[in-house]
């Protein structure tokens, strides 16, 4: 569904010329729960941001579902990035002015399909992810679990066909982390959601299918989860602890 092949991208500083993908591949088939982990400066948000063609890339192609995104035009991206990919922020991104219900509807809004449909999937979203009681309510009377639930029900709202979380779970506690976690999993098994996440969380990441650990702009291992969450969880700490050297 998602092809990324061979993606290289760098930046230039005066005279200095940093790679920070270094020819990155992989695929995302329907209804996978994808992680990207890795130190800071690994790569992980660029590549995020070159999927969603926020920033260009000198080399290789994206495809999504068939579409190679870096040859549509800037409103030919508006569309795509508003009806066929959902986004979940670190920091939430919602609007201060706009009821939570709004807030979730605002794709839906921005595209001009104003109906009482989207208002009925708006209630399935805000029950599926526990937030009903709050649907009235702006994002300043709310919790951070309960602004960045409103996050994935609004990235949800198009039925897109591939959300991406950019450390979703960045700026919580640990009860409204699992709290947000939970709904990716409710995303991914009631609604098939095809999520691709990057986290420092290997909590989070123990959620997913498999998870791209990435060490200076490459693909240092992709750890597919078979056995139980605690498991697959302490596997990713143990690959992490060695991949920087503190296991011998």
């Amino acid at each position: 569904m998602l092809n990324v092949k061979n993606i290289s991208k760098s930046y230039r500083t005066g005279n200095k010329t940093y790679e920070v993908l270094k020819s990155i591949s992989f695929h995302v088939e329907k209804g996978e729960f994808i992680a990207v982990m890795g130190p800071s400066g690994s790569g992980k948000t660029t590549l995020l941001n070159c999927i969603s063609c926020y920033i260009p890339f000198e080399s290789g192609e994206i495809t999504l579902e068939g579409t190679e995104l870096s040859r549509l035009d800037a409103e030919e991206l508006a569309r795509v990035r508003n009806q066929k990919l959902g986004f979940v922020f670190q920091d939430f991104m919602l609007l201060d002015g706009l009821k939570v219900r709004d807030n979730i509807m605002l794709p839906r809004i921005i595209e001009g399909r104003v109906s009482q449909d989207m208002e009925r999937e708006t209630e399935k979203l805000g029950k599926l992810f526990g937030i009903t009681q709050i649907l009235d309510k702006y994002p300043a009377e709310i919790s951070g679990g309960e602004k960045q639930r409103t996050a994935v029900a609004r990235a949800l709202i198009n039925h897109p066909l591939l959300m991406l979380a950019d450390e979703p779970t960045g700026n919580l506690d640990s009860k409204s982390s699992r709290t947000v976690i939970d709904s990716f999993a409710r995303a991914r098994h009631d609604l098939d959601a095809t999520i691709f996440m990057v986290t420092h969380d290997s909590y989070a990441a123990s959620f997913c299918d498999r998870v791209i650990i990435l060490k200076d702009g490459e693909i240092f291992a992709i750890v597919k989860h078979e056995g139980n969450r605690k498991q697959f969880q302490e596997e990713l700490l143990k690959i992490i602890q060695e991949m920087s050297g503190e296991l011998s």
